[in-house]
């Protein structure tokens, strides 16, 4: 519902994108921006999509994912870091 800046772009292969979303939404819960916008029709929507993580950290989390490793790990927001 707004223009955006992409800073970065992923190329992954052989990944079900359904899956990959729930798997970034679920990483990353604890993160979700809580913000809600009013539409053109003036009706307030909650946005779903934005996350507040650090880019070097969507980095790593893309690498977990391409390697096989990202459910060994969580997101801790507090030390902005991966964990095992």
């Amino acid at each position: 519902m707004a223009d955006v800046e992409i800073i970065a772009t992923y190329k992954l292969a052989n990944i079900n994108r359904t899956k990959l979303e729930a798997i970034i939404h679920k990483f990353f819960s604890a993160t979700k921006l809580d913000v809600e916008i009013i539409d053109r029709f003036g009706k307030p929507v909650k946005a779903r999509e934005w996350f507040l993580v650090p880019l070097f950290i969507i980095d790593e989390v893309v690498n977990k994912i391409k390697d096989g490793t990202i459910s060994d790990y969580y997101y801790d927001p507090a030390s902005a870091e991966l964990k095992r």
